[in-house]
């Protein structure tokens, strides 16, 4: 079965195809979001971004997981270390302090710090009731990608110190964060997922955020066990588990 790979390469898609191609699959590089007939059988994997995913995953009857938009904001305080909320932006234009804002699984919010809700993006631009993630501001140190899977840490790398890109390899505290976290929150979490956790402080790891694996760079994990995750995380919806089925992304087609 082939890996479906977008029209713009990146570092990572490139890294994963090589890993896909040693293991014998076939990579696909389409031009542009239109699906060739003779690759809508239901049968391929996927490695891109949340708008190109959209477009092409159901005529290419592929099942990408991701976490709840809702996720991190139910971890336990031990896990995260701020204060976080999950609402409609209607309700974050009411901010009347600075505050960290994302959409939880794409682009579609900048993740910033706003100084107020009045600086982010307006009801003629967004939906009023698109779920954004409200956070306490912090300065992580240090921050690290874990590539997620069958409720163990396969792979991850240190991708960024003081906000700043700086790879490494998976520190062991890192890794043993990772564990806790998945000792915890296992059940809350597809079955492939990437997570990035980082430190805020002397021996306070915080989670970062969840991230679908089909969609995250690689930065310095190992790329063939990237790859088994991505391969779980974006795959034919017909292997998909029933454990996963409450985690398949819900995809918004054009009009």
């Amino acid at each position: 079965m082939p890996l479906i790979l977008p029209p713009r390469l990146t570092a990572s898609a490139r890294m994963l195809g090589d890993a896909a191609r040693r293991r014998g699959l076939r990579t696909v590089h389409l031009p542009d979001r239109e699906v060739p007939d003779g690759l809508r059988d239901g049968r391929a994997y996927l490695h891109a971004g949340p708008a190109f995913a959209d477009a092409v995953a159901p005529a290419l009857g592929i099942a990408p997981l991701e976490a709840p938009a809702d996720w991190l904001a139910h971890l336990p305080a031990a896990f995260v270390h701020r204060e976080i909320r999950a609402m409609p932006i209607r309700e974050a234009y009411g901010l009347r302090r600075p505050a960290f804002v994302k959409s939880p699984n794409d682009k579609s919010i900048p993740a910033l710090v706003y100084t107020d809700g009045s600086r982010l993006p307006g009801p003629d631009a967004v939906d009023p009731e698109t779920i954004v993630l409200v956070s306490d501001v912090v300065a992580f140190e240090a921050e690290y990608r874990l590539h997620l899977l069958d409720g163990q840490v396969h792979t991850g790398s240190r991708y960024a110190v003081a906000g700043r890109l700086d790879l490494a390899p998976l520190s062991a505290s890192a890794h043993a964060f990772g564990s806790e976290l998945l000792a915890a929150a296992r059940d809350t979490l597809p079955s492939a997922i990437v997570v990035d956790i980082g430190v805020i402080g002397p021996g306070r790891w915080a989670v970062v955020e969840a991230n679908a694996a089909w969609a995250s760079g690689c930065y310095a994990c190992d790329p063939d066990r990237a790859l088994d995750v991505v391969l779980r995380a974006a795959g034919p919806a017909e292997h998909l588990s029933q454990r996963d089925s409450r985690f398949v992304r819900r995809v918004f087609r054009p009009a």
